[in-house]
């Protein structure tokens, strides 16, 4: 069975694309912060008869990202790596003239820093693979400039570009920085607590995440939206 790490996986896009992987037959090992829910979301995939990994824990943490590499490679190796754990800098989100240094610190750290040593942990079993693939879960924040999405955007900017560097410099693996465009999650409700306009599930742009795993196109960055709409 193919292998999945996915981070953030306890709710909102990392859970319905570990439900989506799993009923596909996928093992998965999953991270978040807060062990309940990470055990609850766990429970909930594994119906489908798969084997599923629950290790709760903080990705800046370097040992708990050996700890998850370690879990899959228990179950066989790295077949597809989603950095998808995310950290805004502040809640709500505020202008970059009120963003404290230790909340942009904690963006980068999480979004980037953590996201390239999770990579580099796991790039020997990715190789290995065969048709090993990294996602990096972006946002339109790190192409447009909207105002308070400054450290949040820078963040998801670098993200992206650590990734069409690893693209060009691990031609062996497919590596897709994806823009899962707005979608009703509880990070878009901490960053923007007064916007209760309608947005689309999680579940809705899964299949997009699919279709690049299905037709694995050139490493790049890709917009869900997109891919949905050319389907």
């Amino acid at each position: 069975m193919p292998v999945a790490v996915i981070t953030g996986a306890s709710k909102g896009l990392g859970r319905a694309l570990g439900a989506a992987l799993a009923r596909r037959g996928w093992d998965l090992v999953l991270d978040a912060r807060t062990a309940g829910v990470l055990r609850e979301t766990a429970g909930a995939l594994s119906v489908h008869g798969t084997r599923v990994v629950a290790l709760p824990g903080d990705v800046t943490d370097a040992g708990h990202r050996v700890a998850l590499v370690a879990a899959a490679r228990e179950l066989g190796g790295v077949d597809l790596l989603v950095n998808n754990a995310s950290a805004l800098g502040a809640e709500p989100l505020v202008p970059l003239a009120e963003l404290a240094p230790e909340g942009l610190r904690r963006a980068l750290e999480v979004n980037v820093v953590a996201a390239l040593g999770l990579v580099r942990e796991a790039l020997p079993l990715l190789r290995a693979a065969g048709a090993g693939a990294v996602v990096a879960v972006s946002s339109d924040a790190a192409a447009e400039a909207y105002p308070t999405w400054g450290g949040y955007g820078a963040s998801k900017a670098a993200l992206d570009h650590l990734a069409a560097v690893l693209g060009e410099e691990e031609p062996g693996l497919r590596v897709w920085a994806v823009d899962p465009g707005d979608m009703a999650t509880d990070l878009y409700a901490a960053a923007v607590p007064d916007d209760g306009g309608p947005r689309p599930s999680p579940e809705s742009v899964v299949p997009a995440f699919l279709r690049l795993l299905d037709e694995r196109p050139a490493s790049g960055r890709y917009a869900a939206p997109a891919l949905l709409e050319e389907r």
